[in-house]
């Protein structure tokens, strides 16, 4: 007897132990053959024809409501226990975010993932990154006025990464990342200053972003002209 043959589901589960409750629990991912993107945006948002890989980054604990994602501390402090007790584990009314994910879903584990890393001063390149995807999210609904708001706070947290991470000068992702949210949110200026650090400073050698941020320094630079901007002294050779 022929096995029958099922379609490939895009999701699949894995488990969680909560790092507050200890709570063992399952949360969805999309298996890695579905994660191709149809394109990409100059500051690595993606689109995907199916299920969304992002829609799944942030796990929320169904008993306490701690929310954590892959690269989030896996130990609390007592006083970080104590934070998230009152601040948000004594309000959470019990929610399984463990299935599929449409938009609205996404969106209020990414906020919810927001307000635990605040509370509990999470790493902050963790708070930037979440920042930075819920502009994404809002930029799929061409939300834009939510969008800017959005990358207008994670650009600020990734600079509070830059300066605070001791990275030494050669995060030349980072950097080029600070450089395109300026682009995008209208800070042409401060955009030019940290492109140019990218593909100036002789200790970076990561040649894709070297590349990526002459290619947007040069489109930078039109639209600044068709604008009707004053270019500063870096671009007026």
């Amino acid at each position: 007897m022929e096995l029958e043959k099922r379609e490939l589901e895009p999701l699949f589960k894995i488990k969680i132990t909560c790092t507050y409750c200890e709570n063992e629990f399952q949360t969805s991912r999309v298996r890695p053959s579905f994660k191709r993107a149809m394109r990409n945006d100059t500051d690595f948002c993606s689109y995907y024809k199916n299920e969304n890989p992002d829609y799944y980054v942030v796990r929320i604990c169904p008993s306490c409501g701690f929310a954590s994602t892959e690269n989030s501390m896996d130990r609390l402090s007592d006083i970080q226990r104590k934070k998230f007790q009152e601040t948000i584990s004594s309000r959470f009314v019990k929610k399984d975010y463990g299935g599929q994910r449409d938009w609205e879903t996404a969106l209020e584990t990414y906020k919810f993932g927001l307000l635990v890393a605040q509370t509990i001063g999470e790493k902050e390149r963790i708070i930037a990154s979440l920042l930075h995807h819920i502009a994404w999210l809002y930029r799929y609904q061409n939300n834009n006025e939510q969008e800017q708001r959005f990358l207008k706070y994670s650009m600020e947290s990734y600079i509070r990464v830059y300066e605070n991470e001791g990275v030494g000068g050669s995060d030349a992702r980072l950097m080029y990342l600070i450089g395109e949210l300026n682009r995008r949110i209208g800070s042409y200026n401060d955009a030019v200053k940290w492109f140019s650090r990218v593909i100036n400073d002789k200790k970076i050698v990561d040649a894709a972003m070297i590349r990526a941020s002459r290619e947007q320094w040069k489109f930078l630079r039109e639209e600044m002209l068709n604008g009707g901007h004053e270019l500063p002294e870096e671009m007026q050779s």
